[in-house]
């Protein structure tokens, strides 16, 4: 039996889960802290109250805790907590998160307390509420304490947002350890946990780019001190590439709070990739990354970060003399180059931006076999949607310029800017009420904004109509499938009979983001007769792969078909209400065998 497996013979009501973890960590052969941390000492199982609400559990942690976390002696206070915190018989991380709110008339108090707590506690519970409190109150003298605490299973989330102010390295390897599940970056912690630099360097190059590796990009470069890296060698190029794609990954806003936002050298990170640059082999790779970063500090999340002024646009003069000039015309085949062409102009623009918003439709860079596309609202050259909500992108255009919801009339309209990755009901979405006031257009009435409620907008009428115009025919950023989806989608608009002879809706027309060269349509059908004891709807996939014909004309055959056949005799069954599918014969197709 391994160091590892064996069961220490420590009590767990007699040894605090501090000294616990250190003596765990101590008989490690190889130092190394499993995956999921090491097993709590045996004691009872954690509760799990499913009776409570929210604001009832937050009044319990509140009327149960307040008062103990006042005490001047935390000898006596944590005693306290410690049969409180049982009482309460809460999970363990919804007491955490209420502790975490709690207003502390003694913050001095409530930090010895925490002390007392996190070093000489015995049950989870009980520490938890200590590391909850160190996360407000926490000092460095509290790091050790802390990372030994963050090596046992359960408590690594909340032990690395307590080192989160206090040791952002500490707090990011933890981070890792907790969430690399599938272990891909563990040669990079353990070439950190040597301070070899150049064994980190090594580690960095070694991991793949793939978003799936790259997905903790922030902490990955606070784990690896990318930024010290980089000092010690601002112009290797190899490194300046990774550096890029860290930076890109972190300024993207497809889930939650853009991650470049919270990463401190942030700046002085960007200063040195543009600087050196010139490092970078020329290569279509190369220009489509160091084209991404200018895209994103042109109008994504980065452009909220604390620039000096005029420092930003200094930036992307100097990625503008660094990048070629774009070809003219489509690469046929080179979705890289092609993707290069028609963004190249976007950042460097030197619009004006007067009385009025402007729209820029960006097509997020990934990689050459999926693309993302949101609609960027700047008003003062501030991108609006991270800088209000920040949990997800902007609509795509499709939504809100080409369906004329941007449109301003005398009636109020509500619009939603941009919805949650997870879904509104989830996480939420931004909503703003637009309406034409005399010679302006009035953006007010915001729902969803996170943190102060904004102000209202006031624009020049004829200058927004001017800019919506334009946002309405500009079409460079289109590539052919997308083309095709955005004249399939107008067809479908101006002539609604298509559809509704079939007894089928339009859910949405856009384009596979596995594959952006198809055309997709999604229709939900709605039978008007459904049989008996039956009801609800079913949804129908129309897939229009890429033939190499012009846009228009596939838009156009498209729309023929739906003249004369009914689109759920071709398009392909993708689910709906199970009772209403069996009755009518409908089955899904069985999944594409693994390769």
């Amino acid at each position: 039996m391994s160091a590892r497996e064996e069961r220490p013979s420590l009590s767990s009501r007699t040894t605090s889960l501090y000294d616990y973890a250190l003596f765990r960590h101590g008989i490690e052969p190889d130092g190394r802290v499993p995956r999921r941390g090491y097993p709590l000492p045996d004691g009872p199982p954690e509760p799990s109250r499913a009776d409570l609400t929210w604001q009832q559990a937050q009044a319990e942690v509140t009327d149960a805790l307040s008062p103990l976390l006042a005490d001047p002696d935390p000898v006596r206070a944590a005693d306290a907590v410690h049969r409180r915190a049982a009482d309460l018989a809460m999970p363990h991380r919804t007491l955490r998160a209420h502790t975490a709110r709690l207003t502390l008339t003694d913050e001095a108090a409530a930090r010895r307390t925490a002390r007392q707590l996190t070093r000489t506690g015995t049950d989870a519970a009980a520490v938890g509420v200590g590391m909850a409190l160190l996360v407000r109150l926490g000092e460095p003298e509290d790091v050790p304490c802390l990372k030994a605490l963050g090596m046992l299973h359960g408590l690594a989330d909340a032990a690395s947002a307590a080192l989160d102010p206090l040791d952002r390295q500490a707090a990011a390897l933890l981070y890792i350890r907790h969430r690399d599940r599938r272990g891909e970056l563990a040669p990079l912690t353990d070439a950190i946990a040597t301070g070899d630099a150049e064994a980190v360097r090594s580690a960095l190059l070694s991991l793949p780019d793939e978003d799936r590796a790259l997905w903790l990009a922030r902490r990955i470069a606070e784990a690896a001190d990318l930024h010290g890296l980089l000092r010690a060698r601002p112009q290797d190029a190899e490194l300046l590439a990774l550096t890029g794609r860290l930076l890109h990954r972190m300024a993207d806003q497809l889930e939650s709070r853009p991650d470049i936002l919270d990463y401190r050298p942030a700046r002085a990170v960007y200063e040195t990739l543009v600087r050196h640059a010139d490092r970078l082999p020329p290569t279509p790779e190369h220009r489509a990354l160091l084209l991404s970063v200018a895209l994103d500090l042109h109008s994504g999340p980065a452009v909220l970060l604390d620039w000096r002024p005029g420092r930003r646009r200094a930036l992307l003069d100097a990625l503008d003399g660094l990048l070629p000039a774009a070809a003219q015309e489509p690469v046929p085949g080179d979705r890289e180059a092609d993707w290069f062409r028609r963004n190249r102009h976007l950042p460097f623009a030197r619009a004006g931006d007067g009385d009025r918003p402007r729209w820029e439709v960006v097509v997020v860079h990934r990689s050459p076999d999926s693309s993302a596309v949101e609609t960027r609202i700047l008003i003062d050259g501030v991108p609006l949607v991270p800088a209000l909500f920040g949990k997800g992108r902007g609509h795509p255009p499709e939504y809100l310029i080409d369906s004329g919801r941007l449109r301003a009339a005398p009636e109020p309209r509500e619009v939603q800017l941009c919805e949650a990755y997870c879904t509104e009901g989830c996480c939420g979405a931004l909503y703003v009420t637009i309406r034409r006031d005399g010679d302006e257009v009035v953006w007010d009435g915001w729902r969803g904004a996170v943190g102060p409620p904004p102000p209202p907008y006031r624009f020049d009428a004829a200058a927004y109509d001017a800019e919506l115009a334009r946002a309405e025919r500009d079409h460079s950023w289109c590539w052919p499938a997308r083309s095709t989806a955005r004249l399939v989608a107008a067809g479908l608009r101006d002539r609604p009979d298509l559809t509704s002879r079939w007894e089928v809706a339009v859910s949405w027309v856009a384009t596979d983001w596995r594959d952006p060269d198809t055309t997709v349509v999604q229709l939900r059908f709605t039978p008007s007769a459904p049989p008996p004891g039956t009801g609800g709807s079913l949804y129908f996939t129309w897939r229009l792969p890429d033939d190499d014909s012009p846009p228009g004309d596939r838009a156009a055959a498209a729309l023929r078909r739906l003249e004369t056949d009914d689109p759920k005799a071709f398009a392909v069954f993708d689910g709906g209400d199970t009772e209403l599918a069996e009755a009518l014969g409908y089955r899904t197709a069985p999944p594409a065998p693994r390769t």
